[in-house]
């Protein structure tokens, strides 16, 4: 980076990172690719390590590195998925699932007493879903009834819910989701390796079925710039509207 555009810019590390983000753009850091150390960075541009840190963290809040610990700081792959949110998910049939854990805990989110969700420990399935390339696309945790037997429970933990769910003839009654926006907090900040506060996309659900006991609730989470939603409305006679409506 020349001296001319160090001392036109409006501050050190927005040069910086408006060099890095060239830099990106044109290529020369291909998506995946690890970007070299702060401390190479800092002696490339002849500025200090913490300069070098604050355009980096721009970078991140712009969603166009994200930092592995222990690996270093790489070029994030802006692709982005489509969920066609329908009762089989279809989408995800091509998708690749890992585990994270099942403990037992009580659904604590805010946003779920819409579904009014029992206030006893239920058990939690956390896990990430990963498309055909390996890309990490959502990350999820299923609660599950603490009486529901193991042999399932060990099947949400390798499977999709509605996959799952149908092996054993169980029929989902009702689907209600609620779709909003929230920071990157916990687990699934540190999964995606996204900095605190970074926007996420969150999905809650809650699914009834036809088997007494087996009524499943949900949080799905991804980056915003990594999953999109979008969903079909049938369409219904005006006068079937009207109906509706008068009830």
């Amino acid at each position: 980076m020349s001296i001319s555009l160090l001392q036109s810019a409006p501050s050190l590390h927005e040069a910086v990172r408006e060099e890095l983000l060239e830099r990106i753009k044109g290529g020369t850091y291909q998506p995946g690719a690890l970007i070299p150390s702060t401390a190479m960075l800092s002696e490339e541009f002849g500025v200090s390590a913490i300069t070098v840190k604050r355009a980096l963290r721009d970078l991140q809040s712009l969603g166009m590195l994200t930092t592995v610990a222990g690996k270093g700081t790489f070029v994030k792959d802006n692709k982005r998925f489509l969920l066609q949110l329908d009762a089989s998910m279809s989408w995800l049939m091509n998708a690749n699932l890992r585990l994270l854990s099942i403990a037992r805990e009580k659904i604590s989110e805010s946003a779920m007493q819409t579904f009014e969700p029992p206030e006893v420990a239920m058990l939690c399935v956390r896990k990430m879903v990963f498309s055909g390339d390996n890309s990490p696309i959502m990350y999820d945790a299923t609660y599950l009834s603490s009486d529901v037997d193991g042999g399932i429970v060990d099947e949400f933990g390798a499977g999709f819910v509605t996959s799952v769910l149908s092996r054993h003839d169980i029929n989902i009654t009702n689907i209600r989701i609620i779709i909003d926006a929230v920071p990157a907090s916990g687990k699934a900040g540190e999964v995606f390796g996204v900095p605190s506060g970074y926007p996420m996309l969150r999905r809650l659900y809650y699914i009834a079925t036809n088997r007494a006991g087996m009524t499943i609730y949900g949080i799905t989470e991804s980056p915003f710039d990594k999953l999109a939603c979008v969903f079909d409305i049938p369409s219904v006679p005006r006068c079937a509207q009207l109906s509706e409506f008068v009830k």
